[in-house]
């Protein structure tokens, strides 16, 4: 336990750092609604776009580009947004990353052809990168006091959860009553209306931006002339070499557990003996339910997170508390009860949430206390976008060609073992690698 995090009296939020708080969580939340939309809604989306079968095995070919693909360019630019974060300030990339991610999920919805959705895809994914450094960034140096600071960027991204449990509510409802929305391109296609609906957040960020201040710790550098330029290659000298090269392995290991495994259940689902022979509009009710098991076990596992953030003292020990749960359940989960229960299924991929989505949460509390100001999101940005979605979200493509080689009768079941096989992998990567994982030297942010 950590007397000086868990004792250390607080001062309470002003108001404009409570609206500091409420922007960043609706960015959070919406960071999570905008990617988790996706194992919802690609599989009708594919049907359509490439006028197949649902058990079409281009498909599953097309499911492994459209979730790898965006990552990538989401990487690349995420990793350009983070020195940009470091260049420019984190207040205006935050703002514009959220409009273009808002922007390019809407336009997605209008898509026309496969090459279309991965682009905006593509486009929705750059936002998301982009924003996710630059809010942490942000929101650790707006708060200086180390038990809020934890708290509030722990609790923040609890409310990412609230995004994935969204989407899912949405996707229920646009499957249910869709036929009763304005017509879009013809149809009353569920997964257009819920790609259309990630605009949501460019709303209240518009009428709210004039009041948003920029960090005080950023802010005073930049003027006083004292604030290094950020550099690629200092990541890798000898002082930050080692933490550059654990969190990017980490958070890789993370993104693969949840893009290989995971985000796969969506496609799982319709296989299991008491979905097969349900009409199309049950299957993707049962589809939404499952997910919803899902999303609330992230949410479990992010407040898990942001609880024990502030009491447990050893970063390694605190990510360890999620990892070896999640390593022993994630081959059962989806080997044994991927292939023959919708009910334990439900409850297992709820438990998989918990492990997996906390790791995520990790990182934002963890990440801000282990770089300085100036060097505060490109080393964020590098970690999250080369580890997490450019080699971590490989996972997604990794399983469905795998899904092509594994044994079983039927697609889903294929793809079942071939997410336990990559699923367990990860973690296994995940847990090697916390044994260097360097432990922040003090409680304070590192100027």
């Amino acid at each position: 336990m950590s007397p000086s995090l868990s004792d250390a009296s607080a001062p309470r939020l002003a108001p404009l750092q409570w609206l500091i708080a409420i922007i960043a969580a609706i960015g959070f939340a919406f960071d999570s609604y905008v990617l988790l939309m996706l194992p919802l809604i690609v599989r009708p989306a594919l049907i359509e776009l490439l006028h197949v079968p649902p058990n079409s095995p281009a498909i599953n070919d097309w499911v492994g580009v459209i979730f790898y693909v965006p990552a990538v360019a989401g990487g690349i630019f995420g990793l350009l947004g983070g020195y940009l974060t470091d260049l420019l300030g984190r207040r205006r990339v935050l703002v514009w990353s959220i409009l273009l991610y808002a922007f390019s999920a809407f336009a997605s919805g209008y898509s026309t052809s496969v090459l279309w959705l991965l682009f905006w895809r593509c486009g929705t994914f750059v936002g998301v990168c982009v924003e996710f450094v630059a809010a942490v960034a942000w929101l650790s140096e707006l708060f200086p006091n180390p038990k809020q600071r934890e708290s509030v960027v722990g609790y923040t991204q609890v409310v990412g959860s609230f995004g994935g449990v969204m989407v899912t509510a949405a996707y229920y409802l646009v499957v249910t009553y869709g036929e009763h929305l304005p017509l879009v391109r013809g149809g009353h296609e569920a997964w257009r209306y819920t790609l259309m609906s990630g605009v949501i957040p460019a709303i209240p960020l518009i009428l709210i931006r004039p009041f948003l201040p920029e960090s005080p710790t950023w802010r005073e550098k930049k003027q006083a002339g004292t604030l290094k330029r950020p550099s690629f290659a200092e990541l890798f000298q000898p002082h930050f070499r080692k933490t550059t090269i654990v969190t990017t392995v980490m958070m890789a290991a993370a993104f693969g557990a949840a893009f290989g495994a995971i985000q796969q259940a969506p496609r799982i689902v319709p296989g299991l003996p008491e979905v097969r022979t349900l009409p199309r509009a049950a299957v993707e009710q049962t589809v939404s339910a499952v997910q919803s098991f899902q999303e609330f076990g992230g949410l479990a596992g992010r407040f898990l997170l942001a609880f024990l953030a502030v009491r447990v003292v050893s970063r390694r020990k605190l990510v360890r508390m999620f990892q070896v749960p999640g390593l022993i359940l994630v081959p059962i989960v989806f080997a044994s009860f991927g292939t023959s229960s919708l009910t334990i299924l439900e409850w297992g991929v709820f438990l998989t949430g918990i492990t997996t989505i906390g790791q995520l949460s990790f990182w934002g509390n963890y990440l801000p206390r282990v770089y300085p100001t100036y060097l505060r999101g490109t080393g964020e940005s590098f970690a999250a976008n080369v580890g997490g979605r450019m080699i971590g979200t490989c996972a997604a493509l990794l399983t469905t060609q795998l899904t092509n080689v594994m044994p079983g009768a039927t697609l889903p079941t294929k793809l079942a073992y071939a997410a336990a096989l990559v699923g367990t992998g990860a973690y296994v990567i995940g847990l090697a690698a916390s044994f260097w994982l360097p432990e922040p030297k003090r409680e304070e942010l590192p100027e």
